[in-house]
């Protein structure tokens, strides 16, 4: 293999630059040619691909979002999306693509293999930290610490009026956003798409915890579940409590990536490489147990999501 271009897919997370730059810098370590395609899949049918060098990656380990840019591509979902994307791959002489996103970017990675023989390895970009086979995702423990930021900020606030704060964060089907930054931020109450919740519970809670004394509460709120402002409403209704609803919205995505972040994308990004030198095809990378691993991605994409039980019921035992 001489030559293989990373892309960037689907919703931007912090961390894809340093994985960015890992997967260039060991490429040309290792004498390969890399480049670099703007746009996702986009990129590649329009032709957007440029030859990268150790200076194209300089100083950006430290910065959010990608430098090259992402789209999602309805083309590329198409068998003659796929076609020309292959053709243009071949123009260019690109023989391996790491590919950097979620699972509907690692599924176009995988038709893009099945059908025109390209070698592909994955690497988890996702805020979301949705994807079952691995422990974390790249850009998860950036988002957390932006919620848990906003929650800091939010509690003065509360306080001082006496009021429930809900914090509504990002996710999609998946709690664990809302349940990481819950527990390290003393949230009163977690609500997330994988565990039950009782209303009339959670505002007896509410009721009990201004009784005691408490000057606030705090619920954190998947996306998954419902909207914030509607709870705000029927809780205020309920309790007789001022009650106001933050949405975090695309903040989550923005900022410098934390130190495990960076640490975590450098050394995929590195794997990634590695992976497709090794002449194998259809991986993708993860970490468990402290340890990178891969997999094959069919494999990881059939697996399901199972909530931590035991985090859940750690944080309302330690919310009383």
């Amino acid at each position: 293999m001489k030559t293989i271009g990373v892309l960037t897919s689907g919703g931007d997370a912090p961390g894809m630059n340093a994985a960015i730059r890992a997967v260039v810098r060991t490429g040309l370590a290792n004498g390969l040619r890399v480049m670099g395609i703007q746009r996702g899949y986009n990129g590649i049918i329009n032709g957007e691909i440029f030859e990268m060098t150790s200076s194209s990656v300089s100083d950006i380990i430290q910065r959010g979002g990608t430098i090259l840019r992402t789209a999602r591509s309805e083309e590329f979902r198409t068998e003659e999306g796929r076609k020309k994307a292959y053709n243009v791959l071949k123009v260019f002489g690109i023989e391996g693509l790491v590919v950097i996103g979620g699972d509907g970017s690692f599924t176009g990675a995988m038709k893009l293999s099945n059908e025109h023989g390209v070698k592909v390895v994955g690497i988890p970009g996702t805020i979301d930290n949705d994807l079952a086979y691995t422990d974390y995702t790249i850009g998860f423990d950036t988002a957390v610490n932006t919620v848990l930021d906003a929650i800091n900020k939010l509690r003065d606030t509360s306080t001082s009026h006496e009021r429930v704060s809900i914090v509504e964060v990002m996710g999609r089907r998946c709690g664990d956003i809302a349940l990481y930054a819950g527990l390290a931020g003393g949230a009163e109450s977690i609500i997330i798409p994988e565990q039950p919740y009782d209303f009339n519970e959670l505002c007896r809670t509410i009721i009990e915890s201004k009784a005691k004394g408490k000057m606030h509460s705090l619920i954190l709120l998947a996306e998954g579940v419902g909207g914030a402002e509607d709870l705000a409403k029927k809780i205020e209704e309920i309790t007789g409590i001022e009650t106001r609803a933050t949405k975090l919205g695309h903040i989550q995505r923005g900022g410098s990536p934390t130190a495990f972040d960076r640490i975590l994308a450098s050394k995929m990004g590195a794997r990634a490489v590695e992976l497709l030198m090794e002449g194998k095809s259809q991986r993708v990378i993860g970490i468990r147990d402290g340890k990178i691993i891969d997999m094959d991605i069919v494999e990881a994409l059939s697996m399901k999501k199972k909530s931590d039980d035991y985090m859940y019921e750690l944080a309302k035992i330690l919310s009383f």
